[in-house]
């Protein structure tokens, strides 16, 4: 039985002032609603859907008492975190074919399931999670934007939520989360810097990064891109500081989504 555990709407980081809105009506720097619902997945160690404005994923995680064969070989001690990430074929407004039907697996989809991975092991000592691997899947049932970066949001939930049950059951001497993770994007879009860009935005911007970031406001991936355009040292500055905003505000929704009074799925 699913769990829900919601959060409040993201407010703006600041008040909307005079700058125009945008297509949804947000402030330049304001986060599409985000929310959690927990223990969708009754059969994964944890898990729970984000959804962020019009984009929802599904983050699961699952637990081998395995590592991966090459830390046998090499003995490397720990364990391992690696994820996928693939879109469902009615996630997008024309079908999207499966990768299966390809015979290979997409280039984005690849790109971005080692990001996610990268991203939850920043979140986790290895040595401490023994020798077993967490597997992450993350599957985009709606995409409007920013899937590579609910994902890494949303999967930072299931993943804690999956220790959580690990260390109830004695399965973990110790806590092997380390820190947060969260993702988020941000771009120039009319010459302006806006937070968040659902894909209307996303699709028109000038300038496109997406952030990666530790509750320490430490980078694990700053990913920038000038798709029209070219940015300068200042506007690169300005998107950061503009993008480290709204990771705090994202660290916020985690944190509450895992309050320690909010119920667990079974």
């Amino acid at each position: 039985m699913a769990i829900n555990q919601d959060t409040t709407t993201a407010p703006p980081l600041t008040p909307p002032a005079e700058a125009a809105a945008r297509p949804d009506g947000r402030a330049a720097d304001q986060l599409r609603p985000v929310r959690f619902d927990n223990g969708i997945a009754p059969h994964a160690a944890g898990s729970t859907l984000i959804g962020w404005g019009n984009t929802r994923v599904i983050c699961a995680v699952t637990v081998e008492e395995t590592v991966p064969r090459w830390m046998k070989e090499q003995n490397v001690p720990g364990g391992w975190v690696t994820a996928e990430y693939s879109m469902l074929p009615y996630s997008t407004p024309e079908r999207k074919a499966r990768d299966i039907s390809k015979g290979r697996l997409d280039g984005r989809a690849q790109e971005i399931q080692r990001l996610i991975g990268r991203a939850m092991r920043a979140a986790v000592d290895l040595q401490k999670l023994g020798p077993r691997t967490l597997w992450v899947d993350c599957d985009v049932l709606q995409a409007d934007g920013g899937t590579r970066t609910a994902a890494i949001t949303g999967a930072y939930v299931a993943l804690a939520l999956a220790v959580r049950r690990l260390r109830a059951a004695g399965r973990l001497a110790e806590d092997p989360l380390q820190t947060a993770v969260a993702a988020v994007s941000v771009g120039l879009v009319g010459g302006r810097p806006v937070l968040d860009l659902n894909y209307a935005e996303d699709a028109g911007a000038e300038v496109d990064l997406n952030l990666v970031m530790t509750a320490q406001g430490a980078f694990v991936e700053v990913q920038g891109t000038g798709e029209k355009g070219t940015f300068t040292d200042a506007q690169l500055a300005e998107l950061l500081a503009l993008g480290r905003r709204g990771i705090n505000q994202l660290l916020a929704a985690q944190t509450a989504a895992l309050a320690p009074e909010s119920p667990l799925a079974p």
